[in-house]
């Protein structure tokens, strides 16, 4: 936790999600004004700021309306604790000079309260949003065999459902239906808002009795994989889950059942997040990485999806 002594700042250049400003010492007459000029270095502005002891969130200019990413509390006149929950970035101000032992004490204690009370708040939107998940797959018909989306990926359904345009992939954690991914006839893909993200994965044929098992990012690319090569493949979602469901995948699964990981190749992407994502999850849990192999002159595809459709477009 940072301290930042009351001070007049004035904006000058935000680099990612640091902050860089010039500053000169000023002692303010409320905690209020000083709040308020530590949120305009953000951006931040217009807010009623209410010193009541209580948390406030609000949005942040870096993501959507809505957001609520940002959140304070004054646990006192004199002291405030603001930071944004999406970075990890938390000061603590007050109304000038040095913050003093009990000053001190108290922002601790107000900014384990925003905690407390953002994992409350998470842990009800969960479970708001698992009932809604179980609630649209319980009602969803069978996914159509000529869903624009399959259509043009050349993919059966495996399982899904469908939703008015809407294919639905059902996402577990621990065995439960948590979440629905959304997959609109143009590709997009969306989980319903609010929902557990981090560890759950969706599947595309049977756990039960596999001698080996495959991760991989997109639902597509775990259908190309189940389709040519007969075995189970989870759904992460995104590489920055990977590691997650392949921990957890690990616990749950006998030690002779085999993991891999089938990573997208990200080649035309800085850094590789793909594959990058996909050695980091195999090392942490000793299994091996599938790479995609590509057409020597292709410059277009980036994972097994992509392959198994310019093989089925060639003939091969």
């Amino acid at each position: 936790m940072t301290a930042i002594k009351a001070k007049k700042t004035r904006h000058d250049k935000r680099r990612g999600h640091g902050l860089s400003h010039e500053s000169e010492y000023h002692h303010y007459n409320s905690i209020e004004q000083v709040l308020g000029d530590a949120l305009a270095a953000y951006d931040i502005t217009g807010l009623e700021i209410c010193a009541d002891g209580t948390v406030h969130r609000f949005d942040t200019t870096d993501k959507a309306k809505g957001n609520r990413n940002g959140w304070y509390v004054c646990p006192s006149l004199k002291v405030a604790v603001y930071g944004f929950w999406h970075t990890g970035e938390q000061h603590t101000i007050t109304t000038g000079g040095k913050a003093d032992p009990a000053a001190a004490a108290e922002a601790r204690l107000a900014a384990q309260r925003a905690r407390e009370q953002r994992d409350a708040e998470r842990r009800q939107q969960q479970a708001k949003t698992a009932e809604q998940a179980r609630r649209w797959w319980a009602t969803a018909g069978a996914a159509d065999p000529d869903h624009p989306y399959l259509a043009k990926k050349r993919l059966a359904p495996h399982g899904l459902r469908q939703r008015d345009t809407m294919l639905l992939v059902p996402l577990f954690y621990d065995g439960e239906l948590v979440n629905l991914e959304r997959i609109y006839p143009d590709g997009a893909k969306k989980a319903l808002f609010g929902g557990r993200a981090k560890g759950v994965a969706g599947v595309v044929g049977k756990l039960a009795g596999a001698e080996r098992v495959l991760i991989a990012e997109g639902w597509a690319t775990a259908a190309a994989l189940f389709e040519a090569m007969a075995l189970p493949v989870l759904v992460a979602r995104n590489a920055d889950n990977l590691e997650a469901v392949a921990r957890r995948l690990r616990q749950r699964l006998p030690d002779d059942v085999a993991i891999t990981l089938a990573a997208d190749d990200d080649r035309f992407t800085d850094g590789n997040p793909g594959a990058t994502r996909a050695r980091l999850a195999a090392l942490a849990i000793e299994a091996k990485v599938l790479i995609p192999t590509f057409c020597a002159d292709c410059q277009r595809c980036t994972d097994f999806a992509d392959v198994a459709l310019c093989r089925k477009e060639c003939g091969l």
